[in-house]
């Protein structure tokens, strides 16, 4: 089930354009940041949603290296 969530994760990703792939990384790291935040602090129930946020960040960045190397060729 995991699997089809990501998929279309990264479908949608990649539809977007680059200025919506940026403001995307910003606001997951910016999220990453206060799960991190509340994590330290013992207010943070959901333990495994840093590593979705993380793996979030990996996949937008992706998406933007392969647009950038679609750009140079």
């Amino acid at each position: 089930m995991i699997a089809v969530k990501t998929k279309t994760y990264t479908e949608t990703l990649s539809k977007k354009s680059m200025d919506e792939l940026k403001t995307a990384l910003v606001s997951e790291k910016k999220e990453l940041f206060n799960l991190r935040f509340q994590n330290a602090t013992n207010q943070l129930d959901n333990t495994a949603r840093i590593n979705e946020v993380r793996k979030n960040i990996a996949r937008i960045q992706t998406v933007i290296t392969q647009n950038n190397n679609k750009a140079g060729n």
